[in-house]
């Protein structure tokens, strides 16, 4: 079964249900950190790390001596990468989304793709638990590439939880997609409604089933319970604020950790969607 743990907005708790949730169900369990650009699961998780593997992707290089400037590279081109300028064939990387549809498509066979190195994958774990990471390099913003890589190492013998990237945006749809289940983690505001509901559009369209996560769910208002409860949506459960929680957290330990009633709390949220499934 693959849980992804998925929010509209950053900050609202995405990860730190990702990771409690790992931890007390223990057993069979993989823990993929999809948020590439900025990971932090392995902050709580501490994996002992395996391997460590370069992610690249096709990038055109243009042999000049074949190259007659027809432009029929820059005209396939979506992303606007390649462009003819006088008698000039210039290429923008940063822009290249390695499609491949330039050199494939190039009359003279005059393109070829070369391999660029945008970020990497590490692969470890944390007693029987499995876990993978990847980190988009500085500059580079080529994301989905990196969650593709880390999604290519699921473990279908093993429960998998994704960690997603924060937002409604292609790094999330790409994190999220091919779920059984998808954990929306919000917060009762009206910001964290606001995106909620955007979330729970993108979700429907994937037809991907879900539940709703309240955290800090004394703060607010009971505007995200009045709107869940309106379209329906099943919320799974609620943490309300805890200083001790935002202690510990500060410095990198978990939940279950420090306080380990939850260590059931959250057992019981998974049992709870596995019924739902079955």
């Amino acid at each position: 079964m693959i849980i992804s743990i998925a929010s509209g907005k950053g900050g609202t708790g995405k990860t730190t249900v990702a990771v409690n949730l790992a931890l007390a169900i223990e057993n069979g369990i993989q823990l993929l950190d999809c948020d590439a650009e900025e990971p932090n699961a392995h902050i709580f998780i501490r994996p002992k790390i395996s391997e460590k593997k370069s992610v690249f992707v096709p990038m055109p290089e243009v042999d000049r001596e074949k190259c007659n400037l027809c432009g029929k590279c820059a005209k396939i081109c979506a992303y606007n990468a390649i462009a003819v300028v006088k008698d000039k064939l210039l290429i923008f990387p940063e822009l290249c989304h390695g499609c491949g549809a330039c050199s494939y498509l190039c009359p003279q066979k005059a393109i070829r793709e070369v391999n660029k190195e945008i970020g990497y994958l590490e692969i470890g774990n944390k007693n029987e638990l499995d876990f993978v990471h990847g980190k988009l390099n500085i500059g580079e913003i080529l994301v989905t590439f990196i969650i593709k890589e880390i999604k290519k190492h699921k473990n279908q013998n093993k429960t998998v939880i994704i960690d997603c990237p924060p937002g409604t945006s292609c790094p999330m749809i790409t994190a999220v997609k091919d779920s059984d289940y998808c954990i929306l983690v919000t917060e009762p505001t009206p910001f964290g409604l606001n995106d909620l509901i955007l979330a729970v559009e993108v979700l429907r369209k994937l037809d991907i089933p879900f539940g709703v996560f309240i955290n800090r769910s004394d703060l607010g208002n009971e505007n995200v319970e009045n709107y869940c409860q309106k379209e329906n949506i099943r919320i799974l459960a609620k943490i309300p604020f805890s200083k001790e929680i935002a202690v510990a957290y500060s410095k990198g330990i978990t939940i279950v950790d420090s306080i380990p009633s939850y260590k059931r709390f959250f057992q019981e949220m998974f049992d709870s969607i596995v019924a739902g499934k079955s």
